[in-house]
């Protein structure tokens, strides 16, 4: 049933809080787990992104080290469950990095965080798990980031 896996990270704790589902998820099903971080870019033509992918990053080590670093705080979590990772940096926006990927690479589920926010904010800029769940044909797993900060608190134990 999932077979391979898409978990969304951008660096944060918050961003985090999905990686024990996805765990479970590679565990149970022995699925292929890729870590997608996308580097925001406000290039606007697939001319201007594809020259930006072309090059890797050259000249741009401060943000190949935050997207990789934020992928290795994932790996601390796939690591210790003895889950092996895909690492997939892109860049991009967001919601259009997420949905490109798992749209053209087969993925059963997208797995994310919503940081929660409502009201006016949410309604006037949207979030981006809320774009990608409406954007793709592909099914989205969305943990609320809400709880400890530490750990896997009982209501983010995907046990449960």
């Amino acid at each position: 049933m999932f077979s391979t896996l898409l978990l969304t990270t951008d660096g944060s704790e918050a961003a985090e809080k999905a990686a024990p589902y996805a765990i479970k998820l590679a565990n149970t099903f022995d699925a292929t787990v890729y870590v997608l971080y996308v580097v925001e870019s406000d290039a606007e033509s697939t001319e201007q992104l594809n020259r930006l992918q072309a090059v890797q990053f050259e000249g741009t080590t401060e943000l190949h080290k935050r997207a990789a670093g934020a992928i290795d705080r994932i790996r601390s979590y796939t690591d210790e469950a003895g889950v092996e990772i895909e690492p997939v940096i892109k860049v991009g926006t967001p919601v259009n990095g997420i949905v490109g990927f798992a749209e053209n690479n087969a993925i059963d589920t997208i797995n994310m965080t919503s940081q929660g926010r409502g009201g006016v904010k949410q309604t006037l800029l949207g979030s981006v798990t809320e774009r990608v769940a409406r954007r793709t044909t592909v099914p989205v797993l969305i943990i609320d980031s809400k709880g400890q900060s530490e750990g896997v608190s009982s209501e983010h134990d995907p046990d449960r």
